[in-house]
């Protein structure tokens, strides 16, 4: 909404503040400040508050706003006066505003730094969180505005109101004057409030989902008259599936006198069923797609799932559509799945929803599957069929408009039904929010990830999203750092899915191999040291192996505490005529799943060729439950557990949590169970089933890891200058900085990396060799000289430097030889540098990419890094062990500790350096870009010979600030 020509002409309505949220119990709202246009709005709104909450507002009876209230609740200038409504349908259910305020209470002007803040929730909106979500906006703007305080006076018996104060994590303080609490809260966000937010915000999205997948009542919008067609498809499959609620069917062409479809109540429109619809399935054209939302919306519809194509996959025409089409839904509290979606699938018992189009239906299970792409969902639900795996839930989200991988994320947290995610996604619409929800999730239970659309420029159509400068290798090493198990293939997805889902992670890579087949025993073998696996010789149990070999061999590996998983490998067996004999695999497949199952919890996987019944026979399990687990007492540390006790996201007990299971084993006190005969994954090749242990593997040695997170060392505090550094970049970006930022000289990039405790090693320049013999008297000899040049920087193998010269005769030689090679002073631009201790050239780097954030890398300067790819990645900030895992984790590594009996170099200085730089582009987000190169590492110390340093406005965070959804 805009201003009126009666808004303050010195300050433009803020629409950046204008912002859609979820709130507690699942539904949407829109908060935006108030303008004068208001007026009848808040009289209509004030009307509906209850005389009680008016006297919590006023103090007093307070029955109706006069003109002049409503004239200064309307009138602001969004400076000193700041006012913010939360509406649905257009209709104001909420307000708050701030009035800066002096020492003495009075109005003023900045530089008083202090707001007397009030709120006024309509009652039949109070429970859903709305004034939590208000505080949360009005801060940020508060903030924004150069207010640092709120004051508030509170009546003792609002105890809702107080609650919303103590609860938001901010710092606070609390007195009792004049018969009312008066509260002061710091604005300055606190990692409680952070955390309390980001419970809020787990909270309030998981129910957002919950509302779309486990629905009381469902209306198929557009349900054909005639047999076939999308509407009608999604009818039958509802009915087929066993749905456990009401069931309508919507056409505007049914006849009047039409009362059923297929059994189901027919009516012509939602307001016609008379009865609360939870979820809309919305298969008509495009162009009558709003008419259905606004019969929603009028009518109390909680979420759509929107089949209809003719969006942004469409081009720009499409994308204002679709744009359109959300604003339209969240305009009435609503969400949607879509457009252009392939449906939903919830397989709980108590709910039995497809509200999909998928041919077959999968059976109950414990992995939960988001697509983007309807085609890889019906090729993702096949291959799960056909290896007897079955789901919780499933989502084909279409163009995700709306609804993402994100808000999934928040819901299979906690999810007592799902064991495993399984993601196939095509964008990234918000990445920070991705990593931190992953690293949240997969701290509980696995997240498996196929990212589509790798390549630059390639995004999907449909998918508004940040572009990347980053490669995908770059992309992949942030997602494992959160956890995240990325495959290239659905069918990498499946195969691991299925172990993940299975069986429980295994404590190392010690693997056993056995089966009747050297020759596949060997090639498992080949395939474990490929994995990085450390395989232990296969053991051959001959062809003429019994299942009860079988069975007797399993049972001894998993007993054996040098043994963390088994491969079992098995072919057909032969008869005595030479011919194969396969229908044995039921009696293998038995024996093989009593001997995992009464033996120490340690993953099995099958290798086999062409036995007939074993997969599926390996694939059936005696119930679709969780097989019984014993979990640590003390579950995996989560980034965002420090929440307020009444905001914490509590970690889920899932069973997920297989660091430590037993199948057999009870714990003291415990009634011994009867042993789960479980699934076991087979897999056609030895190939994908150690890959997918490999994956398993990796993860479980993040879990363990998670669960005592990194920490920056504190003595990186007490050499660093954050104040003096922010100062200094300030002035060097200047009151009106470029948006496109500038590079900082050499002397400026030194001096502000300075304060971060980096100090560049001095280079002089050299326009001419007399200058360069004067800088190298005043260095000290033996000195390097070197181009600058930006073609032939940090280029050795062109010749352009010139290391350890030790006179001035040597220098002059070679500056002469320098220039007759390379060309001309002014196109080299030398310097001389005093030579540094001999060591490993390495190069450290941080970058802000607009997609993923904060990037710090690491890797051996010239070809390791720039011709094989050679580099490693982690998010910023980055902890002690970050900066370990990163020096750690390049092919070249072993350059660093030793190799070839050279001597191991500092490798503590170099991972104190990666945390400087960290801190620095942590600290600064203006900082967006740091490159030191090379930085010599010694065997003691370290020496940074270059560095370059670029400064640009700081760049909007996505995932700060108030709680909002996004707008693709």
């Amino acid at each position: 909404m805009q201003p009126t020509p009666e808004q303050s002409p010195h300050h433009a309505y803020p629409d950046h503040w204008e912002a859609d949220v979820v709130l507690r119990d699942g539904g949407t709202a829109r908060i935006r400040p108030i303008t004068t246009d208001d007026a009848e709005r808040l009289v209509s709104f004030y009307e509906q508050v209850s005389d009680e909450s008016k006297y919590y507002r006023f103090f007093a009876p307070y029955p109706r706003l006069s003109d002049k209230d409503v004239h200064r609740f309307t009138h602001h200038d969004y400076v000193d006066r700041v006012g913010l409504a939360v509406t649905i349908g257009g209709e104001f259910i909420a307000t708050v505003r701030y009035d800066r305020i002096d020492a003495t209470g009075r109005p003023a002007s900045a530089p008083a730094d202090e707001a007397e803040v009030a709120f006024l929730v309509q009652d039949a909106h109070q429970g859903r969180g709305v004034a939590s979500a208000l505080l949360e906006h009005i801060a940020a703007v508060a903030r924004e505005r150069g207010i640092r305080r709120f004051a508030a006076e509170v009546l003792p018996a609002n105890n809702k109101m107080i609650k919303v104060f103590r609860d938001a994590g901010y710092t606070q303080q609390r007195s009792f004057e004049d018969g009312a609490v008066h509260l002061t809260l710091d604005l300055e966000p606190t990692a409680e409030s952070l955390a309390v937010q980001r419970a809020r915000e787990q909270r309030a999205e998981a129910r957002s989902v919950q509302r779309l997948i486990a629905p009381g009542s469902v209306a198929v919008v557009g349900t054909g008259r005639n047999p076939g067609g999308v509407g009608r498809t999604v009818l039958r499959n509802l009915l087929a599936a066993g749905f456990t609620g009401r069931t309508y069917a919507v056409n505007s062409a049914f006849a009047a006198d039409q009362a059923t479809i297929d059994g189901v109540p027919a009516h012509r429109s939602i307001g016609e069923i008379g009865e609360p619809v939870d979820l809309a399935v919305v298969a008509v054209p495009a162009d009558r797609v709003p008419e259905a939302v606004t019969d929603c919306g009028e009518h109390g519809v909680q979420g759509l799932v929107v089949l209809s194509a003719g969006y942004a996959e469409w081009g720009a025409e499409g994308r204002e559509r679709q744009r359109e089409l959300v604003r339209h839904a969240r305009s009435y509290g609503m969400r949607i799945i879509g457009p252009n979606a392939f449906g939903v699938i919830n397989n709980s018992e108590a709910v039995r929803l497809n509200a999909s189009l998928a041919p077959e239906s999968p059976a109950p299970g414990r992995i939960g599957l988001f697509t983007q792409s309807g085609a890889i969902g019906i090729a993702l639900l096949s291959g799960l069929y056909r290896r007897g795996a079955g789901l919780s839930t499933f989502i084909s989200a279409g163009n995700r408009a709306d609804i993402s991988g994100n808000d999934f994320l928040q819901y299979w947290y906690e999810d007592p039904d799902t064991d495993v995610v399984l993601l196939y996604l095509e964008s990234l619409g918000n990445p920070r929010k991705f990593t931190r929800l992953a690293r949240r999730t997969a701290a509980v239970k696995p997240v498996v990830v196929v990212k589509g659309a790798r390549h630059s420029g390639s995004t999907p159509p449909g998918h508004a999203v940040p572009v990347s400068r980053i490669p995908d290798a770059t992309v992949s090493a942030l997602m494992r750092q959160a956890g995240v198990i990325r495959v290239d293939t659905v069918t990498e997805m499946v195969d691991a899915g299925l172990l993940l889902t299975d069986q429980p992670l295994p404590e190392g890579p010690r693997v056993a191999i056995l089966g009747n087949s050297e020759s596949l025993g060997l090639l498992t073998y080949d395939a474990c040291l490929a994995e990085g696996l450390r395989p232990r010789p296969p053991r051959d149990l001959t062809t003429a192996a019994t299942p009860q070999n079988f069975r007797d061999a399993l049972a001894e590996a998993l007993a054996d505490r040098n043994c963390d998983a088994v491969v079992v490998t098995a072919i057909p067996w032969v008869g005595e005529n030479g011919e194969a004999e396969s229908g044995d695999g039921e009696v293998l497949a038995a024996a093989l799943r009593t001997a995992a199952a009464t033996g120490p919890a340690k993953p099995v996987a099958v290798v086999h060729v062409e036995i007939g019944g074993l997969a599926e026979a390996l694939a059936a399990a005696t119930s679709t439950a969780a097989l019984p687990r014993v979990v640590r007492a003390s579950a995996p540390a989560v980034p965002d557990a420090s929440a307020a006790p009444a905001d914490r996201a509590v970690p889920p007990t899932a069973p997920g949590d297989q660091l430590t299971q037993q199948r057999s084993d009870t714990g003291p006190g415990e009634t011994p169970a009867v042993p789960t005969l479980g699934r076991i994954p087979a897999y056609p090749a030895a190939e994908r089933a150690v890959r997918a242990l490999a994956e398993a593997v990796k993860y479980a040695q993040w879990r363990r890891q998670a669960a005592v997170p990194g920490k920056v060392p504190e003595f990186l505090d007490d050499t660093i200058d954050e104040a003096g550094a922010a100062a200094r970049i300030d002035a060097l970006l200047g009151p009106d900085p470029d948006p496109r930022g500038r590079p900082l000289s050499h002397d400026e990039a030194c001096e502000l990396l300075g304060r971060y405790g980096v100090t560049v090693r001095p280079t002089l320049p050299a326009p001419d060799p007399d200058v360069a013999v004067a800088a190298a008297a005043r260095l000290g000899y033996p000195v390097a000289l070197k181009t600058t040049a930006p073609h032939l920087r940090h280029r050795a193998d062109l010749g352009g430097v010139r290391l350890d010269v030790a006179n001035e005769a040597a220098l002059r030689r070679a500056y002469g030889e320098l220039t007759d090679l390379l060309g001309k002073p002014t196109e080299l631009q030398p310097v001389v540098q005093s030579m540094a201790p001999r060591g490993v050239d390495t190069v450290v780097r941080a970058t802000i990419d607009p997609a993923a954030g904060a990037v710090l890398s690491f890797g051996l300067a010239g070809a390791p890094s720039e011709l094989l790819g050679d580099t490693a990645h982690r998010l910023v900030p980055a902890t002690d062990r970050d900066a370990a895992e990163l020096i750690r984790s390049i092919r070249a590594a072993p350059v660093l500790f030793g190799w070839r009996g050279s001597a191991p170099v500092d490798t503590a200085a170099l991972e104190e350096l990666l945390l400087r730089v960290s801190r620095l582009v942590d600290d600064h987000p203006e900082v967006v870009s740091v490159a030191l190169e090379p930085v010599v590492v010694a065997t003691q110390g370290l020496t940074v010979l270059g560095a370059s340093v670029r400064l640009a406005p700081s760049p909007a965070r996505t995932d700060l600030g108030p709680r909002r959804l996004p707008n693709y």
